[in-house]
This record gives structure tokens, C-alpha cells and sequence, in this order.
């Protein structure tokens, strides 16, 4: 079936949509700089704290593809609207969990939620705007993963040096319940259009080259990344002032590669991934952490962004980035849980060299990676 392109722009409807993005990627990054405070409450070590990373990641991949399969005639808004919903329910539960084994539990709850509302919002936006407005809507919905990528981070842990880290589940849940009555009110009806061809996504090259480069990248960052508040703690740096750093340069980061990336997706992605690897490699030998941190998250700012266009770029729709979201969110609990084995097996800093290694492997499978059938990207 055809989409039928709109005659004018929901941009109010666009916005929120980022916003429930940005909502469900923070409340996933957020036990990142909460590890610290839930190990020691819950009596688990970093690494196992870590496991309320990984449990919602691997939910995510899986639900991504399966919700694709099995809501496809269910209207888009009322699909957004209760996955944001559901996203309520287990930041509560996460928040007034008793003991660790609750807290697994809405994590495995948030990964549905996540998973499935990344996949569809990633695709609406050619169904909210003219022709002309895509790549800019586009933009500002990819804009929220990696924005929340860069940010949720620092933004759990203010509110956990303020209050308490239960507080920054709390917190996420009130926003989510906002964003919840959001959709419902600006989003339009979006009925189910088309088939849903996830295979195809695998057999197309230049589709699965965009897969496993995010796949590669992102393991490596979040086997680091999810363990950087206690590689910080080692270092005696200022975590506030290094993770809010890191933020703002991912925001910059983010915006930065969206405009350069909208024509030149893979040479863009490459040189993210080099960043990284240069960043990853020298902050163990560093005294001083906050220049490479800032350069990392410059870097990294880029990836989903980057990642998504380039997608978009080789032809993938719904059900690419249904895939986007599935590896995106498999790779983030993967490196997490790499990530853990390694800090309790070897030590903190062999974890960032990881990473290292793994932004110079997709660097080099994306310079020689095929083409797509579909664009010739």
C-alpha cells in the first residue's frame, strides 16, 4: 500500500513524539549513573548492578521485530500512547522496587516499551510532514535517541545526588505520563499501512552493513560507558562536572553529525567510530579524564543520528528501523553485560580498551562495506 503524504506538517505531534524518544533511551541509560548507589542498597557488585542495562536491552532487540510482526493493523497512535504508557508503569515499580529481584523485573518491563516505541516512532515521520519537511522530522525523532544517549546519564545522576536514586525512576515516570496524555492529544490517527518485510532487511547490503556497524560501535561503547561512574570514582575525577561535560558535548555531537550525515551517512559514521577509539584508548593513561570524555561524547553524540539516516538513506522503512532499534538495544545490553565480565574479570580501564578496538572494527567494516540494492548508498 502507498503512503499517502500529508498536506501539512504536525510539527507539535513531531516534537512530542521526540520527546517520548528521548523519555524511553534516558529511562534505559539511566541505571548507568546509578550503579554505585543500587549495588550498595541492593547489595549486588558493579557488575551485576549492571545487569539492569543489559535485561532491558535484550527485551528491547527482541519486542522491536515481534511488535513489527504482530500489531500491524493496529492504529500508530494508540501503539505509541500505550507503549508510553507501559513505560509508566515500570519506572514505579522500578522505583518502589524492594529488592533486586522487582527491580529485574520492571527493567525486563521497560524493554518492551522501549523497543517497540523506538522502532515506530523512528518511521511515522514521512506520515507527519510534506515531502519537503521528512529529513528535518526525521532529524528531530532521531535526534531524541541520541540526545538521550548523551544526557540521560548526568540527568539520573543529579537527581540521585539530590534525593535518592529511586527518585530518577520516579522522576522518568512523571514524564512519561506527560508524554503518555502528549500523543494522545497532538499525535493524528495513524492507521497500519503497507507489510512489514523484516528479512528483507537482511538480505539487502547496504541495509545490513548500517546493522552490523551500529551492532559493532555500540557494544564496544556500552561495554565502557555503562562502567564509566566507577572508572571515574578510580580516577578521582568530578563525576557531576565530567558526566554533564560529556552531555553537552554529545548534544553538540548529535546536531553536528545530523547536518553533515543527511548526505554523507558512512563517511560520517567512520570517523565517529575513529573518535571513539582515540578517545576510548587514551583515557586510562590520562590523569586528567575531561578532555577525552568530551571528546567521546562528541563522538558518540553522532552515532544514532548518523545510524538512522543512513538507514533511511539505503532504503529501509518501518521495518529497517525495527532493526535499528532490535540491534541497537541487543548491543547496548550486550555491552553491558561484556562489559561487567570484564571489569569484575580484568580491571576497569581494560574495558575502555574494548571499546577501542571494537569503534576501530566497525570503522573498517564500514569502508568496505557493499552497497545497497534499493538506493546505491
Amino acid at each position: 500500500m502507498t503512503t499517502i503524504a500529508p498536506t501539512r506538517a504536525y510539527w507539535p505531534a513531531i516534537t512530542a513524539t521526540a520527546v517520548g524518544i528521548f523519555t524511553v533511551v534516558t529511562s534505559e541509560m539511566m541505571p548507568i549513573g546509578l550503579l554505585t548507589p543500587i549495588s550498595g542498597e541492593m547489595g549486588v557488585s558493579d557488575g551485576v548492578a549492571g545487569l539492569t542495562m543489559s535485561a532491558p536491552g535484550l527485551v528491547a532487540a527482541a519486542a522491536a521485530p515481534v511488535l513489527a510482526m504482530t500489531v500491524r493493523r493496529l492504529d500508530r497512535r494508540l501503539l505509541l500512547a500505550g507503549l508510553m504508557g507501559l513505560l509508566v508503569v515500570s519506572n514505579l515499580v522500578a522505583a518502589l522496587a524492594p529488592d533486586f529481584t522487582v527491580l529485574m523485573a520492571a527493567r525486563v518491563v521497560t524493554g518492551v516499551s522501549i523497543g517497540g516505541y523506538w522502532a515506530f516512532a523512528a518511521s511515522i515521520a514521512v506520515r507527519l510532514v510534506p515531502p519537503g519537511s521528512v529529513g528535518r522530522a526525521t532529524a528531530m525523532i532521531a535526534g531524541g535517541v541520541s540526545v538521550a544517549s548523551v544526557l540521560g546519564v548526568p540527568t539520573g545522576t543529579l537527581i540521585a545526588s539530590m534525593a535518592d536514586w529511586r527518585w530518577a525512576f520516579a522522576a522518568m515516570a512523571l514524564l512519561a505520563l506527560v508524554v503518555t496524555a502528549a500523543l494522545l492529544a497532538l499525535l493524528p490517527s495513524l492507521p497500519a499501512q503497507g507489510t512489514v518485510s523484516l528479512g528483507g532487511v537482511w538480505r539487502d547490503p547496504g541495509m545490513r552493513a548500517v546493522l552490523i556497524v551500529i551492532g559493532v560501535v555500540v557494544i564496544g561503547h556500552f561495554g565502557a560507558y555503562t562502567y564509566v561512574r566507577p572508572f571515574l570514582e578510580l580516577s578521582g575525577a568530578d563525576i557531576s562536572l565530567t558526566l554533564l561535560a560529556y552531555g553537552v558535548a554529545g548534544v553538540v555531537g548529535n546536531f553536528v553529525a545530523g547536518s553533515l550525515a543527511a548526505t554523507r551517512p558512512k563517511q560520517v559514521i567512520i570517523t565517529l567510530a575513529v573518535l571513539i577509539a582515540v578517545a576510548t584508548a587514551v583515557l586510562p593513561l590520562m590523569s586528567q579524564p575531561l578532555p577525552l570524555v568530551v571528546l567521546w561524547g562528541v563522538a558518540y553524540g553522532g552515532v544514532s543520528v548518523t545510524s538512522q539516516l543512513w538507514m533511511i538513506k539505503a532504503g529501509g522503512g518501518e521495518s529497517g528501523m525495527a532493526w535499528v532499534s532490535s540491534v541497537f538495544n541487543a548491543t547496548i545490553a550486550a555491552g553491558a553485560l561484556v562489559g561487567g565480565r570484564i571489569v569484575d574479570g580484568v580491571s576497569l580501564p581494560a574495558v575502555l580498551w574494548f571499546a577501542a578496538v571494537m569503534a576501530l572494527l566497525s570503522a573498517a567494516f564500514a569502508g568496505t562495506s557493499g552497497r545497497s540494492r534499493t538506493s546505491g548508498s
